[in-house]
């Protein structure tokens, strides 16, 4: 069935989505602290329309979430003026095929994190551990990205953090871990032994973007895009070993072989021409989620490629994304 340019399967809930762009957002960022930079105030030009509260936005950098001599860092995006003494809270982790990125993710954690602190939600995008060519970042990327929800829901108090209502969001790389948050509970094994033990590192909504999920498979797919390794070498790299060697890793390391029904609601947003990580990935996932009875979305946007924000120009994203968080992290407590 065909509605307004959206086919819509109703069985499957899977949504092509070709409608026209929407405008885009600009923001001006004004230093507050210019000795140091700790501190940005993001000022929004989004027409403030009554049924949608668009907040300025307050940048908190380099808070250190995890480690001594060399720190894990997170930046903290927050809403200014919501009238909320606790906020929900998204954790952003950046792509890059876990070889190269950081928390500022080349402007991407500034856009995804500014649009969703905008519709009043905390933002925390994070660094984690990368690949070198002698040693692969699995899996103490992984246990870093589980320490930086522990380390959210030790100080919800310290920051104004709704404990209960912890968010997660991803782009490619960071859309698996996104995801792997979401799938591998306490019985997986991949509980890290850091400072933060015996605090959950469960989150409660997961936003995933354009992310692998399946590595055995992703390590056979040929790349036709113009950059970057092929995903072999990438996953190999990231492993740290070949699927021919290791492929307990490879399926440990994957969201898909950890559904067990326990999960928390999953979006799944990925491109119908992405080059990079087939959007059958994604297809997959989606129906494992779904015949485990896990509330579950794919939106599958028609014509996009690998690496993009919540503003492709195919399709506007930015209320999808807001308006599914709405749902399971602040609705839920209304009783929604």
């Amino acid at each position: 069935m065909k509605y307004f340019g959206i086919n819509i399967m109703s069985k499957t809930a899977v949504f092509f989505l070709l409608l026209f762009p929407f405008g885009g957002l600009t923001a001006r960022a004004d230093d507050v602290n210019s000795a140091t930079c700790k501190t940005q105030i993001l000022k929004t030009s989004v027409e403030r329309k009554k049924a949608v509260k668009i907040y300025d936005v307050r940048i908190e950098k380099d808070v250190k979430y995890l480690g001594d001599s060399s720190p894990l860092l997170m930046d903290f995006y927050r809403p200014l003026g919501v009238d909320a003494k606790r906020l929900p809270v998204i954790l952003y982790m950046f792509g890059g095929g876990w070889l190269s990125g950081e928390r500022t993710d080349g402007g991407r954690a500034i856009s995804v994190c500014r649009d969703i602190a905008e519709r009043g939600y905390i933002c925390a995008s994070i660094d984690y551990t990368l690949s070198t060519p002698s040693q692969g970042a699995w899996p103490q990327a992984f246990y870093e990205c589980k320490s930086a929800v522990q380390f959210l829901r030790m100080h919800a108090d310290e920051y104004g953090i709704d404990a209960n209502a912890i968010g997660a969001i991803g782009c490619s790389a960071g859309g698996h871990m996104a995801a792997l948050l979401g799938a591998a509970g306490p019985e997986a094994g991949l509980e890290p032994n850091g400072p933060y033990a015996g605090v959950s590192s469960g989150v409660q909504a997961v936003v995933a973007l354009y992310g692998p999920y399946k590595l055995i498979t992703l390590e056979h797919t040929i790349n036709t895009a113009p950059w970057g390794p092929p995903p072999r070498i990438v996953v190999e790299t990231f492993i740290g070993a070949s699927v021919q060697d290791a492929p307990e890793l490879f399926a440990k390391a994957s969201p898909i072989t950890h559904i067990n029904g326990n999960e928390p609601p999953f979006l799944l947003i990925h491109g119908s021409e992405d080059p990079a990580v087939p959007v059958q990935q994604a297809i997959d996932m989606y129906k494992k989620l779904r015949s485990a009875g896990v509330k579950s979305e794919l939106l599958i946007v028609k014509g996009a490629g690998h690496s993009f924000n919540l503003q492709p120009e195919q399709k506007d994203l930015r209320p999808v994304v807001v308006d599914f968080f709405d749902k399971y992290l602040k609705n839920k407590k209304k009783g929604i």
